[in-house]
């Protein structure tokens, strides 16, 4: 029965496929009109525009396999529903942009369709890059096609029945995909607009910042609230500085300092944002920083957490932490978890300490935590793994601890949670 049941539901999704597929035509605009040419493509002053919209969108953080060569692709990309190989961009006519036109380029960016018509899979974020203005498109496709062409050929994905049917994207896309460049607001300043453009845009962070549904969508009206990063085991923090939001109190130069520096003095980025200050934000503009700030700032408060479920042996959970916090980690974090500003992170109100799941702490106790290295901290201070030290009920112990100490008020986690993350490979 279960290969009935299979067929069923595959023809159900591909009727559903194409009815939304027809609804999702009918709104397409035509493309503007094509303003490329030779020579246009060559202007350095577009290129090196172009090279720092590659930087700000972290296109080579994807676009390139470890030891490979830069955007040269070969990358595989996790999701809930199986693995995305990341694609050639450098200019090879076999493997990679070589025979793309900008027009076809724009595409994919702004519609999410590949040069053969194919609708693209989401693990590239054309839901956020459809808001990149066709100037700017124009000038990193002028930066990719200056890079040295690598042969490298493309993989297929490797996805379950039924996501590996490309038709059932078009149900995806009616559901969570609207095309449409960003439209400055009237009512914000220009240093607000930017920073609205490079977040919602490039810099795609809503990606990672946000909670999915079952089906890989971004809900509406969710925007930065936090969210755990599918198939990476990591929480990504909500990015309101109001009240209750995971960034509460953080000024403009503190996000500032994190973006450029990787350090500041509410916290350090580890897990995949290290990465991403490493390669992308340490590089931004001081202006384009700031107005990233400016209008994080100005995301709502949150409603108040509530308190959740506590294990029943909190209080010795608890008292135990306190123990293993005072022979373990007081010595760098300090007895009132201040740490000390540019070398070793607070602990008390640090975002990545109080997310919601635990999950950050926990995987920084047993794997050890590593700030990026940037031009302002070349070599940071890095925290050692504890994995071979402590067992399950010690690190939720001192991870219980420390998300309820100092006011933190997060709630305990459990010895299964830290088993669950001892034993999940490292992305």
């Amino acid at each position: 029965m279960k290969w009935v049941l299979r067929i069923f539901l595959a023809l159900l999704v591909l009727a559903i496929a194409g009815v939304a597929w027809w609804l999702f035509a009918q709104r397409q605009a035509p493309l503007p009109p094509a303003e490329t040419t030779a020579a246009k493509l060559q202007d350095p002053q577009l290129i090196a525009r172009g090279a720092y919209l590659a930087t700000i969108g972290d296109c080579a953080g994807c676009h390139t396999a470890q030891g490979g060569k830069p955007y040269a692709g070969g990358r595989s990309l996790p999701t809930p529903f199986g693995d995305v190989p990341a694609p050639n961009l450098t200019p090879d006519d076999a493997t990679g942009l070589g025979q793309w036109s900008f027009d076809a380029f724009w595409r994919a960016m702004h519609e999410g369709v590949g040069r053969d018509g194919h609708s693209l899979y989401p693990a590239f974020p054309y839901t956020s890059y459809t808001k990149v203005s066709r100037q700017d498109a124009f000038a990193l496709f002028a930066y990719l096609k200056t890079l040295p062409p690598v042969r490298s050929e493309n993989g297929s994905p490797s996805l379950r029945f039924p996501y590996d049917l490309r038709a059932s994207l078009a149900t995806w896309r009616a559901l969570y995909f609207r095309p449409g460049e960003y439209l400055a607001d009237p009512k914000q300043s220009d240093e607000w607009n930017r920073g609205a453009y490079l977040v919602q845009g490039l810099g795609h962070c809503n990606e990672c910042h946000v909670a999915r549904d079952n089906l890989g969508g971004m809900p509406k009206n969710s925007t930065l609230t936090g969210g755990q990063i599918p198939a990476q085991n990591w929480y990504a923090p909500d990015l309101s500085t109001r009240d209750h939001g995971g960034l509460q109190g953080w000024s403009t130069g503190d996000i500032v300092a994190l973006l450029k520096t990787g350090q500041s003095s509410k916290g350090a980025a580890f897990g995949p944002m290290a990465d991403v200050v490493m390669q992308s934000t340490q590089h931004m503009h001081d202006g384009d920083l700031r107005a990233i700030a400016v209008y994080l700032q100005s995301l709502p408060p949150r409603p108040a957490p509530g308190k959740g479920d506590s294990p029943l042996d909190a209080s010795a959970l608890l008292a135990d932490g306190a123990k293993l916090y005072a022979t373990q980690c007081a010595s760098c974090h300090g007895k009132d978890g201040q740490g000390i500003t540019g070398v070793y992170p607070p602990l008390a109100g640090n975002a990545s300490v109080t997310e919601p799941s635990g999950i950050n702490a926990i995987r920084i106790v047993l794997l050890g935590g590593f700030a990026p290295s940037t031009a302002a901290h070349p070599r940071p201070y890095s925290m050692p793994p504890f994995a071979q030290q402590l067992n399950d009920r010690d690190v939720a112990a001192v991870v219980s601890y420390v998300r309820h100490a100092w006011g933190n008020g997060a709630r305990p986690v459990m010895e299964r949670d830290v088993a669950t993350y001892r034993h999940t490979p490292v992305e």
